[in-house]
């Protein structure tokens, strides 16, 4: 009697403190981490394919053990399409040609693997038992929610292995080197789609489709920790989990210091940066369609060139201001 008078009398928020002490003892554990890798494949394939993965990030590593990650499907595989804009801008990028020796993609189906193999040296299959990730993926279908959910799980993988890493959507222009303006002492650093001018506060609005983080102990924890979120979170994509989760005192007590890009020089279309002399990268969010990105993404790579033949004295004069003409298209996403 008094165990159901004590179980009437609880209020919604200890059930929720209890469902989220039952998550953090899951992260604290390794064997459902392994269960959930083999629910995705084989145990004996999944084996194998993480001694292929440290094959192909240790080609492609940086002396430190850093690496540039980026994922690949057949919809943005094609010859003209969102990959081919995505090299192009580390090309004509200030001090960006080098990296490509440090980036890795991540080829979600066959006909992007074969692709990837065609245009650049750094590739790797990433296979999902039962799912077909080839076309492109609607924001918030069934698919899209696999899909994101299936690049946390592979990016805790990358840290567990020991290599740190930035990753970049392919729908970014990388136009200069973003290591400079990373903070040496934070583990995790990730851009925003809305920025409110203090990289600590919380409130800045998180993109997932660009971060920096660093393989430690605390961030392997919070991968694991934020992948099992969307249990009690099934309905989300995991840049909405990452906001809820961000606030809470699990994250916090794990000592994960986490910092949030400054959109002048990591922008997008949500939140262009205003100074072509401080940008380091453009994102296509705040947009639905491929079309559409592909559209607004050449006209950013068309500003960006005709920037950089300016005469440096011209460069300068410029200063902050409206430099883009996108998004256009994407206005209407």
């Amino acid at each position: 009697m008094t165990f159901l008078k004590s179980f009437k009398a609880l209020k919604y928020p200890s059930v929720f403190v209890f469902v989220l002490l039952v998550c953090f003892l899951f992260y604290l554990s390794t064997k459902p981490v392994q269960n959930m890798e083999n629910s995705w494949l084989g145990k004996n394939q999944y084996r194998l394919e993480r001694e292929e993965l440290g094959k192909v990030l240790k080609n492609a590593s940086m002396p430190n053990r850093t690496v540039i990650l980026t994922t690949l499907n057949e919809a943005w595989a094609d010859p003209g399409s969102v990959i081919d804009l995505f090299l192009e801008s580390f090309r004509i990028g200030e001090g960006t040609p080098r990296l490509l020796n440090h980036l890795v993609i991540v080829a979600m189906d066959q006909q992007a693997f074969n692709r990837c193999k065609s245009i650049h040296p750094h590739c790797y299959s990433l296979t999902t038992a039962g799912v077909n990730f080839s076309a492109e993926k609607r924001f918030m279908t069934p698919d899209y929610l696999k899909l994101m959910w299936r690049r946390i799980d592979f990016l805790r993988t990358v840290l567990e292995l020991g290599y740190n890493f930035v990753f970049t959507d392919a729908d970014i222009m990388w136009f200069r080197d973003p290591f400079p303006y990373f903070d040496s002492l934070d583990e995790f650093q990730i851009a925003c789609d809305f920025y409110k001018g203090n990289p600590r506060d919380k409130g800045n609005r998180a993109n997932g489709g660009f971060n920096y983080v660093k393989a430690v102990e605390a961030s392997i924890k919070f991968y694991k920790y934020w992948y099992m979120a969307r249990i009690i979170h099934p309905n989300l994509h995991d840049q909405a989990v990452f906001e809820i989760i961000k606030h809470e005192p699990i994250v916090d007590a794990s000592g994960l210091r986490i910092k949030y890009l400054d959109t002048m020089n990591f922008g997008g279309f949500c939140q262009p940066s205003k100074d072509m002399n401080k940008v380091c990268t453009m994102h296509a969010n705040c947009c639905v369609g491929i079309e559409k990105k592909i559209h607004d993404l050449g006209l950013i790579l068309d500003d960006w060139k005709n920037f950089t033949s300016l005469p440096p004295e011209q460069k300068k004069a410029i200063g902050p201001s409206s430099p883009w003409r996108a998004p256009s298209k994407c206005k209407k996403w």
